[in-house]
């Protein structure tokens, strides 16, 4: 019997992945997103899918369909998306996250939650294991997107001790990798967009804060066996790349694989700017089993690749690339 799968938040970066891969395993995917912070391009190749379907929808209001399974993964994911609207943010969060678990809980579903590192806040333990409570500003600029996920982690355990729901977790660490939209403001994407322009790369603070990028096919691929997962989870998971960069160091990485003559200036770091963040992936390696095994060498190829790929698209010609 052919698995449906509901995938909100499906025309976003992760979710168009993920609903390709899906389609790529047999399943029938519902495509379900408004588009506030995405676009339907990402989806355009999948339209004419016979397994595939899509539905214009904000999850802040209630939604009735039939599926086996649903990836919970509409928010905006971005400081600049999800900080245009703070308050939707946390509705999105929240309202999404009753109304994705009370139809779950109707038609039997098993639910993942796509979560996030940034409940974890600024850490004072590093490696963040999933035991880690975190250290979040609970009324900062970033809040409405950590403090939301926070609580919706907190819906779905609840709803799986009250009502036995089958529930996960995922707790996301920075991906990057094609169809990131150049405009969302994550730092791949921002020191990409800037190398293949020329335009001067810019980084906050004295780039020695540190980050840990997993490439999205890794990502995805995690996520399915996640969702796949019989045994039932006492938490949410840490998915991500262990391995820890320096922003300074991937500016350098991205300026190499551009070929790009920009430089790198520095601006005063944001409010809220988490200074480290590793994920400690050994219940995810154990479980399930799986580690990411793409290098960020052959990441970035890929990532500029497509962006390559977009700026010839709007302009006709390469400004500025190589």
């Amino acid at each position: 019997m052919t698995k449906r799968v509901a995938v909100t938040g499906g025309c976003g970066f992760l979710g168009s992945h993920l609903c390709e891969k899906l389609l790529s395993t047999g399943c029938e995917v519902l495509c379900i997103d408004n588009c506030y912070s995405s676009t339907k391009a990402s989806i355009y190749h999948l339209q004419d899918h016979p397994r595939f379907e899509s539905l214009r929808h904000d999850i802040t209001f209630p939604l009735y369909i039939e599926v086996d399974e649903i990836y919970d993964l509409a928010c905006p994911p971005s400081p600049i998306h999800y900080q245009r609207d703070p308050v939707q943010t946390i509705k999105t969060c929240i309202h999404g996250a009753i109304n994705m678990l009370g139809l779950a809980k109707r038609i039997k579903a098993r639910i993942l939650q796509a979560s996030t590192s940034e409940v974890y806040g600024d850490p004072e333990i590093h490696p963040q294991p999933e035991d880690y409570w975190g250290r979040v500003n609970p009324i900062g600029i970033r809040s409405c997107y950590d403090e939301g996920k926070r609580c919706a982690e907190t819906l779905f355990f609840d709803y799986h001790r009250q009502h036995g729901l089958d529930v996960k977790i995922a707790r996301i660490f920075n991906t990057y990798g094609p169809r990131m939209q150049p405009d969302d403001g994550r730092v791949v994407s921002n020191f990409i967009v800037q190398a293949i322009y020329n335009r001067d790369l810019t980084v906050y603070g004295d780039g020695s804060q540190t980050r840990s990028f997993c490439y999205v096919d890794d990502l995805i691929d995690c996520l399915i066996r996640l969702m796949d997962a019989q045994a039932t989870l006492s938490g949410p998971v840490n998915l991500g790349n262990p391995e820890e960069i320096s922003i300074m160091v991937l500016a350098d990485a991205e300026i190499c694989e551009t070929g790009t003559t920009a430089k790198v200036i520095t601006k005063p770091l944001p409010d809220d700017d988490r200074l480290r963040r590793k994920p400690d992936i050994r219940p995810a390696g154990e479980m399930l089993p799986w580690k990411p095994s793409t290098t960020i060498e052959d990441g970035l190829k890929s990532t500029v690749s497509h962006f390559r790929t977009l700026a010839e698209d709007h302009h006709g010609k390469r400004d500025g690339l190589r």
